[in-house]
């Protein structure tokens, strides 16, 4: 992310928006920070572990090389930089960490954390809502002087939606899984509550489907599929997902079609 920021850098535009979903990191974006000129006593690019050494780091380089740009992270996670629902805990165990290495790496953040320090601003941004989010990467894009903005609410601007949905007769959004946390706020709910003033359908077609009729269709969801469902199970429907992925829109479009 840090490469792709520098390389937007350098065709001088006035607004950059990152958007902040899953990553395969938990560093506290300090490998985006070393990408742009950051630089410390011990390696910024190599994940969360050896900031646990750190002593010494200066972010000016980067933060000059992002000083004429709008920088906004796009994010539906509110959760801070550090504890219990920081980024090592929440997010974490979904990279294969264990309890020990979550600990870890919690530790390791607030090391890098209390490096950096507070924004020249004044404000502590691993205190921030959304700086756990993408592994911490929320955290560098604030120290950066990112302004936090909802994911979802910048994505559907920034393409118009709303007009698209007029100009449609139907539309069709996914999810990995389609549980609650899918109603809070996320891609799905979003795409639906902006659908239900058009009177035009919304279905859901996602890995699995963990909502009732009930609950989604208060959303303004007319329908949810799951791909898990056509294949007999999870594991199966991963066995083969782009089959299982065409059955459940086969399925859609003979039932949706006029």
């Amino acid at each position: 992310v840090g490469e792709l920021l520098k390389l937007a850098v350098s065709l001088r535009p006035r607004k950059i928006v990152v958007g902040l979903g899953g990553s395969g990191t938990n560093d506290g974006g300090a490998g985006l920070l070393a990408a742009l000129g950051a630089t410390a006593d011990v390696p910024l690019n190599c994940g969360g572990a050896p900031l646990a050494q750190l002593t010494a780091i200066d972010v000016g380089p980067a933060r000059a090389a992002l000083e004429d740009v709008e920088l906004v992270a796009a994010t539906d996670v509110d959760n801070p930089l550090l504890g219990l629902t920081g980024a090592s805990k929440t997010f974490g165990p979904q990279k294969g960490a264990d309890d020990n290495t979550v600990l870890a790496l919690d530790a390791a953040l607030e090391i890098f954390a209390g490096a950096v320090g507070r924004h020249p601003n004044g404000k502590d941004p691993a205190v921030a809502l959304g700086a756990g989010a993408a592994g911490g990467l929320g955290y560098a894009l604030m120290q950066l002087g990112a302004t936090r903005a909802p994911g979802i609410a910048t994505v559907l601007a920034a393409t118009d939606f709303e007009a698209r949905v007029r100009a449609s007769d139907l539309v069709v959004t996914g999810e990995g899984c389609f549980d609650w946390q899918s109603m809070r706020g996320k891609v799905v709910t979003g795409v639906a509550t902006t659908t239900m003033p058009t009177a035009r359908p919304c279905i859901v077609i996602a890995g699995d489907v963990l909502v009732g009729r009930r609950e989604y269709s208060a959303l303004g969801i007319a329908g949810a599929y799951s791909v898990a469902e056509f294949a007999g199970s999870a594991a199966k429907s991963m066995d083969d997902p782009v089959n299982w992925l065409q059955n459940a829109s086969a399925r859609v479009a003979r039932t949706w079609s006029r």
